[in-house]
């Protein structure tokens, strides 16, 4: 069974091409985006938004 959906495809892929030509911007800073994994969490996270098929976040705070 697939994980991400068509949706979550399309629009990493847009966010990836956004940033090899420089034009993705980062949330509220606004900064330009350079590394390959801020992307692919951009275009995840615009897909949480519009309620597509994404796996949930693991959270950082599992530590005891």
């Amino acid at each position: 069974m697939a994980k991400y959906g068509k949706t979550a495809q399309k629009k990493v892929k847009k966010a990836m091409h956004e940033r090899k030509e420089g034009t993705l911007k980062s949330g509220r800073s606004g900064k330009k985006v350079t590394s390959k994994k801020q992307a692919i969490a951009i275009g995840l996270s615009e897909v949480r938004k519009a309620g597509g098929k994404v796996p949930k976040k693991k959270s950082s705070s599992k530590k005891k």
